[in-house]
């Protein structure tokens, strides 16, 4: 099957985008069946705001378990599990 660029409108600015053919290849390649309503600016918009609920990310305090140094976690640590910094997660969390 052979596409052509299409002219789309997006639902949320009104503005006309192109839907080009290696994306339709791409979306038919990933079993999508409908096409984008958005343009690529809305899409990336929307795609930060429900990234996490449109909320900021609440980071925790804490002590490495590994090497003691102040870190912060995105999660209330229970203490039933040890909780690393980035450095140590790398190497320690990984085994």
């Amino acid at each position: 099957m052979s596409f052509v660029d299409r002219t789309l409108t997006c639902r949320d600015c009104g503005r006309e985008f192109l839907f080009t053919a290696g994306e339709q290849e791409f979306y038919q390649s990933r079993g999508l069946q409908n096409e984008p309503r958005r343009c690529p600016e809305c899409r990336a918009a929307r795609r930060t705001a429900d990234g996490n609920g449109g909320r900021a990310r609440v980071m925790h305090d804490v002590i490495c378990s590994n090497c003691g140094k102040p870190t912060q976690v995105p999660f209330v640590p229970t203490g039933a599990r040890p909780v690393y910094c980035l450095d140590c997660f790398q190497t320690v969390g990984r085994r």
